[in-house]
């Protein structure tokens, strides 16, 4: 893709601005006229700071970067972010319910999700709720190990959320939705100076959803809110503070989800609109964030410092069905409702400072910093004395079932965690069409508590570098190579009852990378090796103590991804890539075969010419079969495979603006209706949403 995009852009007509013609014409002196408005950042990013603290662009960044951002947003109605990662290239949504989510990319799970550069590693590694980016400017992706600024995690990507700011202009829009199965959504957002012309600024945004769904008696309703003020404390400091908060109200969500294999191991094979959760189950949840940032010019230098604080609380009554149908009867399923209450809160503090130094006759930037974070997780879960009771065939399952006194035991976690890290970046000039980037990040992280009836309590120390070097090979082109290592503390004992350690992982990359029309279109060829070593996995049960142990697995992901974003000429916009992958163990077998060893993700839009204000797009999401190997189904101990057929996901979309400040946007997504079940991390799935559409009103000033 980005060879043919390439060719095409060395033409003379791709390259020819509307002035050319006029280039040898005599000049003309008229008066200045001044335009104001709000230039449309396009696809993909202009520049990023996830990877280094250094705001450089993805040709000058030494990894395989990618970016949604807000005009891809609302061209395909991206308010959630399932739906961004979706399109984004390499990564894996693993919807396991309607309420929780794991993502993977290069083979392993994506832990790390920062708001502007700043976060921990997700509790257990999984997303809770259906988090609305209706308050980002954009959401990148940085892939592979991200030690350097993140400290800890996994070797596969960091996801940095990117928020809305101030602007000096007044501007804003509201937009109206409604779309299938009853949904509705609200969106306003509001910036513009507060006063000292400018000098003091804020925004306001706020974004309300209700709808039923495809899944029979799931529903959900959502709130957001979000405000920021900044304000420029003299010429060289700039004081920001904003804070927001989420509310999510489902009803009847899953917990667990459909089985897929009857006892004879043959598929399913259910309704669409299946479901196992009950009429009166409820998982709300609240997630209210704030942060507080200092910026301070010195001379050359910049210094910054930040603090954010998070929490996030939810509040459930759920019902989970376990047991695996028979074919002729559909019995077998059984019950086992719960009520889980928890909470995670978080402080983050960073500080760091950015500039350059000249050496040997050049100059170079250094960033150097420290970050603190200090977070606490407390749940506990209720159970009930009927679990294990009968339930009927899942075809005839109206999800009426009595509500259980949920008074018969508990269990639970509360333990804290601490994370302590130093790090310092160089991007050495080292020729003009050379530079070199290295740093390190030493990091303590500290738990201490219990987790479900096991101790938590673990303390590790690592030093995390980085290297990286890009080499300019002309107007447009790079190349670079790049090294990155991350850790990540564990809690779970061996058969010995010793502590595994940390998950340690690493990332090898060379790649080329393409830049044209000013970096307005980006586009890049990356060959990877990731690493993840002794991650925990079940290997038994201790009955002595109770207990679960482990075993540290070791697995290698290497393959190629192929990314492009931007526009192409004046009304060609495009994101996307294409990812191929092989996963294996230690053993050189294949691993983590419910990971797509094939992904293509592609959006673009047109603006028609010669049709005032109509944009046509689409988008595709593709990606290769998986499977998963089950435990032993049956009596007669066979075992069994769960298989998901390649699958390929159509949407369509048109805008047109019918008066200067209003348009309508219609999308229409799964057009060919696909059946099929978007992931196999667990041994249980649902069946994605079926052909829908959405229309959506939206006036702007």
């Amino acid at each position: 893709m980005s060879v043919c995009i390439a060719a095409a852009l060395q033409s003379p007509g791709a390259l020819a601005g509307p002035d050319a013609a006029a280039s040898g014409a005599d000049a003309t002196d008229l008066d200045t006229v001044r335009v104001t408005g709000q230039k449309p950042d396009g696809y993909g990013v202009v520049q990023t700071s996830t990877a280094t603290r250094l705001e450089l662009s993805p040709r000058e960044t030494p990894q395989s970067v990618s970016a949604v951002g807000r005009e891809q947003m609302d061209d395909f109605g991206l308010t959630s972010v399932n739906d961004v990662l979706d399109a984004t290239t390499g990564v894996t949504v693993e919807a396991v319910e309607t309420s929780r989510t794991y993502y993977t990319a290069r083979g392993f799970d994506i832990t790390n999700f920062q708001r502007d550069g700043l976060g921990l590693p997700l509790p257990y590694g999984i997303q809770d709720g259906d988090l609305d980016t209706a308050i980002y400017e954009r959401i990148e992706v940085l892939r592979g190990a991200n030690g350097l600024m993140s400290s800890t995690g996994n070797p596969s990507a960091t996801v940095n959320f990117v928020r809305k700011r101030p602007t000096t202009d007044l501007r804003g829009q509201a937009q109206l939705t409604v779309g299938s199965w009853d949904r509705r959504r609200i969106d306003v957002d509001v910036s513009g100076p507060l006063a000292a012309e400018g000098g003091v600024r804020g925004r306001a945004v706020a974004a309300w959803e209700k709808g039923d769904s495809h899944l029979d008696r799931y529903s959900l309703e959502k709130q957001v809110y979000y405000g920021v003020v900044e304000a420029d404390l003299g010429t060289a400091t700039t004081l920001a503070a904003g804070v927001s908060y989420q509310r999510n109200n489902p009803n009847s969500p899953l917990w667990g989800a459909l089985p897929l294999l009857y006892s004879d191991g043959s598929p399913t094979d259910y309704d669409v609109s299946t479901s196992t959760a009950s009429d009166w189950s409820f998982w709300d949840q609240e997630d209210t964030r704030a942060f507080v940032e200092l910026d301070h010019a010195i001379g050359d230098w910049n210094l910054r410092a930040s603090l954010n604080y998070e929490k996030m609380e939810s509040d459930t009554e759920l019902f989970y069905v376990y047991g695996t149908p028979d074919r002729e009867t559909g019995l077998g399923l059984y019950s086992y409702p719960s009520d889980y209450d928890g909470k995670f809160s978080a402080h983050y503090a960073d500080v760091y400072a950015t500039g350059p130094v000249t050496l040997g006759g050049r100059e170079h930037d250094v960033v150097i910093g420290a970050n603190w974070a200090d977070g606490e997780n407390e749940e506990v879960s209720w159970f009930s004395a009927d679990i294990g009771t009968p339930l009927p065939p899942l075809e005839e399952w109206n999800g009426r079932y009595p509500k259980p006194a949920f008074d018969a035991y508990s269990d639970g976690s509360r333990f804290d965690y601490r994370r302590h890290s130093f790090y310092a970046t160089v991007r050495w000039n080292l020729a003009d069409n050379f530079k070199l980037i290295t740093g390190a990040s030493r990091s303590r992280a500290e738990t201490r508590g219990f987790s479900y009836g096991q101790a938590n309590t673990v303390d590790e120390t690592r030093t995390t570098p980085f290297a990286g070097a890009v080499w300019d090979l002309g107007e447009h082109y790079s190349a670079y190579a790049s090294y990155g290592e991350i850790f990540n503390q564990q809690s779970e004992v061996d058969g010995n009852n010793r502590l595994l350690g940390a998950l340690t992982g690493s990332n090898s990359e060379l790649g080329l990378k393409g830049e044209w029309f000013d970096g307005g279109l980006n586009a890049s060829l990356a060959v990877f090796r990731t690493r993840q070593d002794n991650l925990a996995e079940s290997a038994g049960f201790n009955t002595e103590t109770g207990q679960t142990y482990y075993r540290g697995v070791d697995a290698e992901s290497q393959g190629f991804e192929l990314d492009v974003a931007g526009r192409i000429g004046e009304y060609w916009q495009v994101a996307g890539g294409f990812t191929r992958l092989q996963i294996d163990d230690a053993d050189g077998r294949t691993a983590r075969t419910y990971v797509p060893r094939e992904l293509f993700r592609i959006s673009t839009t047109w603006q028609v010419p010669g049709v005032d204000g109509l944009r046509l797009g689409a988008r595709l999401n593709w990606q290769g079969d998986i499977y998963r190997e089950t435990a032993i189904i049956g009596s007669d101990g066979r075992p069994a495979r769960i298989n998901q057929d390649a699958y390929a996901l159509l949407g369509l979309m048109a805008r047109y603006d019918f008066a200067p400040q209003w348009s309508a946007t219609v999308n229409l997504d799964n057009v060919t209706d696909e059946k099929y079940v978007p992931s196999l991390y667990w041994e249980q799935g649902y069946y994605g949403a079926p052909r829908h559409a959405s229309l959506t009103l939206s006036y702007r000033f």
